[in-house]
This record gives structure tokens, C-alpha cells and sequence, in this order.
């Protein structure tokens, strides 16, 4: 649309231009006249008021002068005509004041959106402990630049501890629900001796928040020297990338149920140590990546795309990744999708 801007804003007089050309070629006739109302209609698009009314005035000086040029000046259908301009001039004020108006509002709602996603989900350290993070967060709510997906790092004494997670819906209520999983992990990160005391905090904090069927899956991680462990609440298994060239999704036998929906299932978290070793980097991702389709229908081959996150700085390399999600979906998400990156320096 920014492209496009130019061009919106000289149509009216473009469009105008051509009318009083064609008349002139065409020699003495009213038949083209009409036409120069196009002008004021065109200005609503992306003129000002002063600009909407500076084209409105262009269009009836035209439409004078050209009368004059084909005889038809001072006409009962001359006057009718420019009676019409001057209707359409207003009407084409009006409306671009209203587009206006409209537009300051969701400017100002962005910026709203803006500020409130910056406090929920804060930038998270660039080195946390031994490692190195990156994020990336794309939202589907596109003019909102808001969504449902979060992420946090928080060092604590037991070593650093990671969260990735995906709200359940869109909107506003999503926020919600992810401010209270964000607020209460960033404590619980820091009291609790294990990550199932972590997740049972979530757990109480959402039983506050959450109603009807909503639910939260998330993945919890913490780092110490060269483990990691990993507990899945519903949520789909980070990506390893081993200093050795190996790419494999983390296996992560018998998750836990999604958050909010411990009254549904027995099954307890239970976690998985894996190796974490200098040179080996994770993906915590969020399932508007792997479900993100092309135009034929294809999910995003996240696995074989992994190689985009060998070589380059984490930033750079996460930067490179998003961009090709981009590519692969041709278009806007579908989804919110998240991805945080670790690196063991």
C-alpha cells in the first residue's frame, strides 16, 4: 500500500489532466465534462481535506474553461454539472475527513498495542548465563502487531530458565491470558526449586484468568552448564541443532496437558534432560511456524530449513529464518508465530 501512495495522491489531477486533454482533442462537445467529477471522487483516497477541496476547486475551473472552449457555457446542463462538482467536492471533503479521523484512531491503537506488547513481552537478555538468545515474534493481527504468543528468559539460582507458549484464540483475551502466564512465570522462575513447582504456579495463576475451554500450551526449559531440561505442556517439541551438523526435533515422551486444562487429564509434567553442549543451539517455536502453508497447502519444512541457523550471528540468523517464513507463506500469517533461539557460547 505504501508503494501505492504516490500514486493515490496524483490520480485526482492525472485523471483530470486526461479529461480536459481528450475534451480539447475532441473539439466542441459536453459529452467528456462528466468525467471531471472522477477528480474530487479520487481525492478521498489519500488527500487531506485542503487537498480534497484544492481538487474539487481544479475540477470546476476546468469544467468552466472547457465550457467556455465548447459554447456550452452558462447551459441549464453546464450549470447543472458544476452544481454536481461542487457536491461531490464537498462530499469528497467530507469523507476525507472522516478517513482521516480513522486513521489517527488505529494510529493511536498501534501505539497502544505497541506499548502493551513491549511490557508483556519485554526484550529478553542477549546472554542469559552461557548462552546466547534471539527472538522473533510475528504477529497475525497485522495492524494490531499484538497477539496470543509469548516467550521469557529469567536467570535464576537454579540456572536459566526458559518459557515458550502459545495461547489458545486471537484478541485482546488472549493478551490477557499471556500477561498472566508471562507475570507468574517470571516469579515462579525465580522461587521455585523445579520446573513442575514452575508449572503448578502457572497452573493456579490461570485457573484465575481462564474460562470456558481456554487453554495455554507451552514448553519450559532450564539450562544448567551442559544440560538442559525440557518439560511440554501440549506444546510442540523445540528444535536442536547440534555443533556437529546433527537437526532433529527434541523428543519429548508423554507431555503434560495444555495449562488451564489440568482437570482434564492425570498425566503429570514430566521432564527430559537432554545434552546442551558448547557450539549446540535449540529453537523454541510457537505453531504458527510449523503450520504456516504456502498456496498449495504446504506446512513450513521448519526442519529443513534449519541451515539458515548454522553460520551466521543468532539475530541475523533468526532474521533469515522469519524471512523465509515469509516467503514460504507469500503473504500474511494465518497465525501469531514466535521463536526464540539459544545459543551455548
Amino acid at each position: 500500500m505504501r508503494r501505492l501512495e504516490p500514486l493515490l495522491r496524483w490520480l485526482p489531477f492525472v485523471v483530470m489532466a486526461i479529461v480536459a486533454v481528450v475534451d480539447l482533442l475532441e473539439g466542441p462537445t459536453l459529452g467528456y465534462l462528466p468525467l471531471l467529477a472522477l477528480g474530487p471522487a479520487f481525492a478521498t483516497l489519500r488527500c487531506g481535506v485542503r487537498g480534497a477541496l484544492l481538487v474539487g476547486l481544479i475540477s470546476v475551473v476546468l469544467c468552466v474553461v472547457l465550457a467556455a472552449y465548447d459554447g456550452v457555457l452558462g447551459h441549464r446542463q453546464n450549470n447543472m454539472l458544476l452544481i454536481s462538482l461542487a457536491g461531490v467536492t464537498l462530499a469528497s471533503a467530507l469523507a476525507s475527513a472522516v478517513r482521516q479521523q480513522r486513521e489517527q484512531e488505529l494510529a493511536d491503537v498501534r501505539t497502544v498495542a505497541e506499548v502493551a506488547q513491549k511490557v508483556l513481552l519485554r526484550p529478553v537478555p542477549r546472554w542469559a548465563g552461557p548462552i546466547r538468545v534471539a527472538v522473533s515474534y510475528i504477529s497475525a493481527a497485522a495492524e494490531a502487531r499484538i497477539g496470543g504468543d509469548l516467550y521469557e528468559v529469567v536467570t535464576s539460582p537454579q540456572g536459566v530458565r526458559i518459557l515458550v507458549g502459545d495461547v489458545q484464540g486471537k484478541g485482546l483475551e488472549a493478551v490477557e491470558t499471556a500477561a498472566a502466564v508471562v507475570g507468574a512465570f517470571r516469579e515462579a522462575a525465580y522461587d521455585e526449586p523445579d520446573l513442575a513447582g514452575v508449572i503448578t504456579r502457572l497452573q493456579t495463576s490461570l485457573d484465575r484468568v481462564l474460562s470456558g475451554e481456554r487453554f495455554v500450551t507451552a514448553v519450559l526449559a532450564e539450562l544448567r552448564d551442559t544440560r538442559i531440561s525440557l518439560v511440554s505442556c501440549g506444546h510442540p517439541p523445540p528444535l536442536a541443532i547440534g555443533a556437529d551438523g546433527d537437526v532433529h526435533f527434541v523428543d519429548l515422551a508423554d507431555p503434560a496437558p495444555p495449562l488451564g486444562m489440568r482437570d482434564l487429564s492425570d498425566v503429570k509434567p514430566q521432564a527430559r534432560d537432554v545434552s546442551f553442549a558448547p557450539g549446540d543451539q535449540m529453537l523454541f517455536y510457537t505453531d504458527g511456524v510449523i503450520e504456516a502453508r504456502d498456496r498449495e497447502g504446504r506446512f513450513y519444512p521448519l526442519q529443513e530449513r534449519a541451515f539458515l541457523l548454522k553460520e551466521r550471528g543468532a539475530e541475523q540468523a533468526l532474521e533469515d529464518l522469519r524471512a523465509d517464513l515469509v516467503r514460504h507463506v507469500g503473504g500474511p500469517v494465518a497465525d501469531d508465530a514466535a521463536m526464540l533461539l539459544i545459543r551455548h557460547r
